[in-house]
């Protein structure tokens, strides 16, 4: 069972060592934060509750049954009923449909508590991983892209 829970100051250290953890990982497929990311995290941090309290971006961490810190799930550049869906797995959790789930909870979520109609989505056409979630939870391609200098595609789901 997988749970979302919105961000809260107490998730810092977590979300620190979450980040910290599989830096190498995501690196793999999405940019790398940098260095400056990890050194200013307690800044960072209370920057992106500060955006989540101006209501411009909803933070989700994702925790396993353990109570375990094994993703987050983002909404952002909330405007017009729609957000940018973006999510990060742990490694240790991969492959196992948390990703999936995570999302679908967020998928669920948004509606009711966030009003919003739509989530736009982007992915590299080489992350086959992540456009397998996206289509699991019923985005559609609806656009080609070039994203961090690679082809990727834009993807849409409305929302009940």
């Amino acid at each position: 069972m997988l749970t979302l829970e919105r961000l809260r100051t107490d998730h810092a250290p977590a979300l620190l060592a979450f980040e910290r953890e599989n830096r190498d990982y995501f690196a793999r497929s999405v940019s790398d934060r940098g260095d400056a990311y990890f050194a200013e995290f307690p800044a960072r941090h209370r920057a992106l509750l500060a955006e989540q309290d101006a209501g411009v971006c909803h933070f989700h961490v994702a925790v396993d049954e353990q109570g375990n810190l094994v993703g987050r799930v983002n909404l952002v550049d909330v405007a017009d009923g729609a957000a940018e869906l973006g999510y990060r797995i742990a490694e240790r959790a991969a492959g196992r449909g948390t990703a999936t789930a995570a999302v679908a909870e967020v998928c669920r979520l948004a509606p009711s508590a966030y009003r919003l109609s739509s989530l736009i989505a982007v992915t590299t056409l080489d992350n086959a991983a992540s456009r397998t979630v996206l289509e699991r939870n019923g985005f559609t391609a609806v656009e080609e892209i070039t994203l961090v200098g690679r082809p990727g595609m834009r993807h849409r789901r409305l929302l009940a």
